[in-house]
C-alpha cells in the first residue's frame, strides 16, 4: 500500500539540510573575483534561469519568478537561494518566489523545490531522464511555511568534468545536447566547469604565430574521439587530421557553451598552455629546450603516433606560447574567466627533484598564465587520479609537493583532489600545505557502465574534510571520465554542494526512490537498502574499471604459467590507469559484494514491475541491474569453462562456452529494449557532424575504435589501451564481443580436440583482423528500442536466478 503523499512530502522536507556554517569571506571574495569581466546582469541570469525552466517543466513558466540577490539582503556574503511562497499573485501567477546569488542558485532552487516539496526527479536523458509527473498543475503547488527556506552553500565552488570527459562522452554532442547539459549543471548547482570544447581552433590561430603551417598541424591534433589525449601530450595524430569544418564548428559551438554559462552566471575554465607542441617547433626554434617524451601505451613505440615533444617552461618561449594562448581565446570569447587549468608535470616527472627548480618551473607556468591575464588562477587538474602526488610517492614528498603548491601567490592556484572520493590527498598531504582545494569524487573511468559506487563516503567524506583542522577546501566536485550512468551517485554527490552535514543515505534513498520513479513502493525500497549495502558501498578502495569477461576478453592462454595477461597497474609519468603486460595467473574482474544480495535486489525490482510500468527511470534502473547480475553470472562461466579446458573435460567445455555465448546474446536483447544501452546512437551522432563523406568516415572510425581497440596494434598484438572505454550497449555485444569470445572459444575447443597447445598467435590474428575491419565497418545500428524491458527482464530473471 503506498504511504499518504503528505506523509511522503514530509519525509522529503524532513532531509532538507540545517543552514550551514558559511566558509571564510575571503573564499567568497575569491569566488566573485574569479569571474572575467563579461558577466551576465542580473536581469539576463534571471532571464536564463527561467529559460531552464521553460524546456524543463513548461507547463510551469508562470508558476515561480526568479530573482538575483543582487544587494546580498538574503545571502550576505555567502552564496544561497531562498524559496518561498508568492502571496496575493492572482489566479495564473507566481506561486513561488526563488532567490539566489546567481543564476546557477536560481536553478538548484528550483530544483530543490521540485524535489523536496513536488517530489521530483531529474537525471539525464541516457539514465531514465526527469521524473515530473508528480509536480501538481499550475496553481496547486505546494506551499513554503513562512518567510520560506533558505539554503546556503558551506563552500563556494561545485566543480565539474574530467579533462577526458570531453572525448568519452562530450565528443559528438551539438548545441542541442549541449543546452540540455548546461541545464543539467545548474540545476545540480555546478557553477565551475571545464569549457574545452574548441580550442583546435584557438592552437591553430597561436601556432599560425609562430610560423606553424596548418599541414604541419595535421600530425599534431588527434582524432576528434582521441583530442584529451592530444591536448595532453600522450599521441599526436592518431585518429586525425582534423579537418577546418571540425575546427569552425566546434569553436561556434563553444562560443554557444560559454555564453550559456556565463548567463547563468557560471565560472568556465579554460584551458592554458602545458608545454605540448608540434614536432616542428623543434625546427623553427633549435635553439629551445624541446624535449621529445617517451612512449605511451603504443604497441611498438611507432613515432606516427607516439613520442610528443614539450617545451620545457624554464624556456622563454614557454611564457611566450603561453600567453598568446590565452590572449586568443580572451580575443575569441570575451574576457569570461579567470581560471586556467594546466597539468604539465602529470606527464613528465621533473629532471631533478631539487625544490628550487620545481619551484622555479611552477612559477614560469604561472607566469605565462599572468602575462595573458593578470588576474589568472591556476587550477591542477590531476591531482590523486592523475598520480602526481599519489602514485610517483618516490619523486613527490614533502618538499617537492611544497615547492609546487608554493610555487605560485596563496590563492592564484586551485588543486583538485581530484580522488578524494576513494583515496584523498588532503589527509596525506597537510591539506596541500596551505593551498585550496577541490573535494572531487572520480567514480568513473572510460565511460564504462557498471553499477558502483561509494556512497558513504560521499555522504560524508566532504563534511569531514571541510570541518577538519585547518582545512583548506574551497568546494566539491565530480571528476568522472564518463557520463550518464549510476545517477544515484551523481544526484547525492551534487547535492553536497548544499549539505553542511553528513546525510542519512538509507533515509535519502528512501525518498530518492520515491522521487525517481513517482511514488512508494516497499519493494523498491528494500532493494535500494540491499544495492546501498551491496553494489553502492565499495570499502575495498580500488578503482572501479569494469573489466568483466564479456566486454574485457582475456588476451590470454588457458594455461597461466606460458602467458601474459593485460592488468591494471599504475605506470610512471602517466596521467591515468594503463594497462601493461606482467605475468599473472588469469584476471579476475572487481567483485566487491555479495551476487546473492544483488540477485535479491533484482528480484524485488522485477517483483514491483507492475506498480512501475510506464516510468523510463524504472526501466532503466530495471535493465541495468538485469545487466549488471547477467554480467557477473558470466564471468563465473568464463571461469567454469577455462577449468573444464585444464581438466581436458571437453563436454564441460562445450556446455559452459554455450552459456556464456547464451548470456551474451541474451543481454544484448536486454539492453535492446531500452533506448539508454544502444550503439547505435553513438555512432550516428557521430556521423551527423561530418561536412564531407570522408569526415564521416573518419568520425565513424574514430567513434567505433574507441569503445573497441582504443589506439594502435599489430597482426598478433592488441591495443595495450583495448576495451578501456568498453560499453554494455545493444548491438555492440552482438556485433563485436560474441565474435571475439566465440572465436576464442573455438581455438580452445580445438585444441582439446586435436591434443596440441592452444594456439595464442592464430586467436590474435583471427581476432584482431575482424576488430579493425569491425572499425572501419559501416553497418548500421538501431537507434530505437524494441521490445518490452519488463518482460525480458523477468524471462532472464527466471531463466538464470530463480
Amino acid at each position: 500500500m503506498r504511504p499518504p503523499r503528505l506523509l511522503v512530502l514530509l519525509l522529503l522536507l524532513a532531509l532538507l539540510p540545517s543552514p550551514p556554517a558559511a566558509a571564510g569571506p575571503s573564499a567568497w571574495a575569491a569566488l566573485r573575483a574569479a569571474a572575467g569581466g563579461r558577466r551576465a546582469s542580473p536581469a539576463a541570469q534571471e532571464e536564463a534561469a527561467a529559460g531552464v525552466l521553460r524546456r524543463l517543466l513548461p507547463s510551469h513558466v508562470r508558476s515561480f519568478r526568479f530573482q538575483i540577490d543582487s544587494k546580498g539582503s538574503v545571502c550576505g556574503e555567502s552564496s544561497c537561494f531562498r524559496i518561498s511562497s508568492v502571496d496575493g499573485s492572482g489566479e495564473g501567477g507566481p506561486e513561488i518566489l526563488i532567490q539566489g546569488t546567481t543564476g546557477v542558485e536560481l536553478a538548484s532552487g528550483l530544483h530543490w523545490y521540485l524535489k523536496y516539496w513536488c517530489g521530483a526527479h531529474i537525471s539525464w536523458d541516457k539514465t531514465g531522464g526527469a521524473q515530473l509527473a508528480s509536480v501538481p498543475s499550475p496553481g496547486s503547488l505546494p506551499r513554503v511555511k513562512g518567510e520560506g527556506v533558505k539554503i546556503e552553500r558551506p563552500v563556494p565552488w561545485n566543480y565539474y568534468q574530467n579533462v577526458v570527459t570531453s572525448s568519452y562522452s562530450f565528443v559528438w554532442w551539438d548545441w542541442k545536447r549541449w543546452e540540455k547539459e548546461i541545464d543539467w549543471m545548474a540545476l545540480q548547482g555546478i557553477n565551475l566547469p571545464l569549457a574545452f570544447t574548441g580550442q583546435e581552433a584557438i592552437w591553430q590561430k597561436v601556432f599560425k604565430s609562430f610560423n606553424v603551417t596548418d599541414k604541419d598541424l595535421d600530425d599534431f591534433f588527434g582524432g576528434p574521439a582521441f583530442l584529451a589525449w592530444a591536448r595532453m601530450g600522450n599521441l599526436h595524430g592518431w585518429g586525425g587530421p582534423l579537418s577546418q569544418n571540425w575546427l569552425h564548428q566546434q569553436l561556434a559551438l563553444q562560443k554557444k557553451i560559454l555564453s550559456r554559462m556565463i548567463e547563468l552566471g557560471m565560472v568556465p575554465v579554460l584551458p592554458s598552455f602545458s608545454g605540448n607542441v608540434p614536432a616542428v617547433f623543434k625546427n623553427l626554434f633549435p635553439s629551445a629546450n624541446i624535449t621529445r617524451l617517451g612512449d605511451w601505451n603504443t604497441v611498438d613505440a611507432n613515432p606516427r603516433w607516439c613520442c610528443t615533444y614539450l617545451l620545457d617552461p624554464s624556456d622563454a618561449l614557454f611564457i611566450d606560447v603561453g600567453q598568446a594562448f590565452i590572449r586568443q581565446q580572451i580575443k575569441e570569447y570575451g574576457d569570461v574567466t579567470n581560471i586556467y587549468n594546466c597539468d604539465t608535470f602529470n606527464e613528465n616527472t621533473p629532471p631533478t627533484n631539487e625544490p628550487a627548480y620545481i619551484s622555479s618551473l611552477g612559477s614560469a607556468i604561472y607566469e605565462a598564465m599572468s602575462r595573458g591575464n593578470k588576474n589568472a588562477v591556476w587550477l591542477m587538474q590531476f591531482v590523486g587520479k592523475g598520480w602526481l602526488f599519489y602514485s610517483d610517492a618516490s619523486f613527490w614528498k614533502e618538499p617537492q609537493m611544497k615547492a609546487l603548491l608554493h610555487s605560485v601567490p596563496i590563492g592564484k592556484m586551485i588543486v583538485l583532489d581530484l580522488f578524494a572520493d576513494v583515496k584523498p590527498i588532503w589527509k596525506m598531504s597537510s591539506q596541500f600545505y596551505g593551498v585550496p582545494y577541490i573535494w572531487c569524487m572520480l567514480h568513473n573511468f572510460g565511460g564504462n557502465i557498471e553499477m558502483y559506487g561509494v556512497l558513504d563516503s560521499i555522504s560524508s567524506g566532504p563534511i569531514n574534510a571541510r570541518t577538519s583542522n585547518n582545512s583548506t577546501m574551497i568546494g566539491v566536485g565530480m571528476c568522472m571520465e564518463g557520463i550518464e550512468h549510476n545517477p544515484v551517485v551523481y544526484e547525492l554527490m551534487s547535492e553536497m554542494a548544499f549539505r553542511n552535514e553528513e546525510v542519512d543515505v538509507e533515509d535519502w534513498l528512501n525518498t530518492y526512490s520515491y522521487r525517481r520513479y513517482g511514488h512508494a513502493n516497499a519493494e523498491i525500497e528494500k532493494a535500494w537498502r540491499i544495492l546501498y549495502h551491496t553494489i553502492y558501498n565499495c570499502t575495498d578502495g580500488i578503482a572501479d574499471h569494469n573489466k568483466d569477461y564479456i566486454v574485457e576478453f582475456p588476451d590470454i592462454s588457458p594455461s597461466p604459467q606460458l602467458s601474459k595477461r593485460r592488468s591494471m597497474s599504475i605506470v610512471s609519468r602517466h596521467r591515468r590507469f594503463f594497462l601493461r603486460e606482467i605475468s599473472a595467473s588469469l584476471p579476475h574482474p572487481h567483485l566487491w559484494y555479495s551476487k546473492k544480495e544483488a540477485i535479491k535486489a533484482l528480484e524485488l525490482f522485477v517483483n514491483a514491475g507492475s506498480d512501475f510500468s510506464e516510468s523510463l527511470t524504472y526501466r532503466y534502473d530495471l535493465v541495468d541491474l538485469t545487466r549488471q547480475c547477467l554480467s557477473k553470472l558470466a564471468n563465473d562461466v568464463y571461469l567454469d569453462a577455462m577449468s573444464s579446458y585444464q581438466k581436458k573435460d571437453s563436454n564441460g567445455l562445450k556446455f559452459h562456452t554455450r552459456k556464456f555465448l547464451e548470456i551474451i546474446v541474451d543481454i544484448d536483447t536486454l539492453l535492446a529494449s531500452d533506448d539508454n544501452f544502444l550503439l547505435g546512437p553513438w555512432l550516428e551522432s557521430a556521423k551527423s557532424l561530418a561536412v564531407t563523406e570522408d569526415e564521416r568516415k573518419q568520425y565513424e572510425w574514430n567513434a567505433r575504435t574507441q569503445v573497441t581497440m582504443w589506439y594502435d596494434n599489430t597482426k598478433t598484438e592488441q591495443s595495450k589501451l583495448h576495451d578501456y572505454a568498453n560499453k554494455f550497449w545493444s548491438g555492440l555485444l552482438k556485433s563485436y564481443y560474441l565474435p571475439r569470445a566465440s572465436k576464442y572459444f573455438t581455438y580452445l575447443s580445438r585444441s582439446l580436440q586435436e591434443n596440441r597447445s592452444f594456439q595464442l598467435e592464430e586467436w590474435r590474428k583471427d581476432w584482431i583482423a575482424y576488430s579493425n575491419e569491425w572499425q572501419s565497418g559501416k553497418e548500421l545500428y538501431a537507434v530505437k528500442a524494441t521490445g518490452d524491458a519488463l518482460a525480458i527482464s523477468r524471462s532472464l530473471y527466471q531463466k538464470y536466478f530463480s
